[in-house]
């Protein structure tokens, strides 16, 4: 029995000797991701803690609120509206009151050490007076419109000031993917520098928005992300990071929460670049405004095919109008290229240099026409 209980404690005594030689020459491989893992947990903390506010805190001083005010503009239907005997039962003459001054506000962001700002071309739609609220100025200062484009929804404006101002840093968004990181900064139903942040949900998303006037913004291209936006976030910027403008702040699904809209920053990149290596921007454009050819198009001009696209409308004194070009003039080829789309004008006008000559081809009530047109310079305000 003794012998048993020697054999006992020699084999506890050779396994507790084995475990702590193992545990005393531990491979160097096996320690040092002990000490990673130790140093990863530590960064992910230090993330979580501070991450987003010193993104927020690095660009705060380039994010602007932008304010606006339009004049009323009073109109015969108002007049008719108050000579309406049914409204005069209900009012008498103390007519409700209608403010002279109508009060806009949106966001923007600085691109340029100058004083120029991006916002959305909605946000400065129509204003007669346009200010802009820096973080570190209390007093408001007074802007001009440099750039706008309806279409694209994108508007450039202009403050000066005796002060060197600190643009934020421009992405590409080329580069970004769903589920990336997205930090929204603007001014919230005139809550100013609100922070929020999300992910990058989806990729060219085209909507379509209604106007106050009646029109109808199309956008072919957008940013989806849940962080929140709201009204006043048009025209601020949307960041990856490394705290780079990625898109534009521009439009609030009225259907569902978490669903917001930003433009592409590379929309407007080219405009930015001119600004900051020529002073201006200059833009190739022919001055016209194009569209698919539907089923329906094809079959009320008879056409043999659906290739091509179709003027819906030409600017006048335009290079499309000096050149003779038509509404519901069918583009079929540009310098003897075949046009397919809409996007195949745009890509080709953008080719082109101002001054340069170009040869359209086009269908003009069952005949083929051969036209030529001299590229123009893109007036700032269409």
């Amino acid at each position: 029995m003794m012998f048993y209980k020697k054999e006992l404690y020699k084999n506890l005594i050779l396994i507790m000797i084995i475990v702590l030689f193992t545990a005393l020459t531990a491979s160097p491989a096996i320690l040092a991701q002990s000490e990673v893992a130790q140093e990863t947990k530590e960064k992910v903390y230090i993330t979580e803690s501070n991450f987003f506010a010193n993104i927020a805190a690095e660009v705060n001083s380039g994010v602007v609120k932008v304010t606006t005010i339009t004049k009323r503009k009073s109109s015969q239907s108002e007049n008719e509206l108050y000579d309406d005997p049914f409204f005069r039962y209900f009012f008498g003459d103390q007519f409700p009151d209608i403010p002279e001054n109508i009060e806009g506000y949106g966001s923007g962001f600085i691109v340029t050490e100058e004083g120029f700002i991006v916002t959305n071309e909605h946000v400065i739609h129509n204003a007669d007076e346009i200010k802009v609220n820096l973080n570190e100025i209390e007093k408001p200062i007074e802007a001009e419109v440099i750039w706008s484009d309806y279409n694209l929804d994108l508007a450039i404006i202009k403050i000066d000031i005796e002060k060197t101002l600190k643009p934020i840093n421009i992405g590409n968004s080329d580069n970004i993917r769903p589920g990336d990181w997205a930090i929204a900064i603007g001014n919230p139903f005139g809550f100013e520098h609100t922070v929020t942040t999300g992910v990058i949900s989806a990729l060219g998303r085209p909507i379509k928005i209604p106007t106050s006037q009646g029109q109808l913004r199309t956008y072919k291209n957008l940013i989806q992300t849940d962080a929140a936006i709201n009204p006043g976030n048009s025209g601020g910027p949307l960041l990856n990071i490394k705290g780079e403008v990625i898109g534009i702040n521009t439009a609030v699904s009225s259907q569902g929460q978490g669903i917001g809209f930003a433009i592409p920053i590379n929309e407007v990149k080219e405009v930015i670049d001119d600004l900051k290596t020529k002073g201006e921007i200059i833009q190739p454009w022919l001055g016209v405004s194009v569209g698919q050819i539907s089923s329906e198009v094809q079959e009320y001009f008879n056409l043999d095919s659906d290739q091509g696209v179709i003027i819906l409308d030409v600017l006048t004194d335009s290079p499309a109008d000096k050149a003779g070009l038509k509404t519901y003039d069918i583009i079929k080829e540009i310098d003897q290229e075949i046009i397919n789309n809409p996007e195949d004008v745009v890509q080709k006008i953008n080719e082109k240099e101002i001054d340069e000559k170009i040869l359209i081809k086009v269908l003009r009530e069952g005949e083929t026409e051969i036209l030529f047109a001299r590229i123009g310079k893109k007036p700032n305000q269409i």
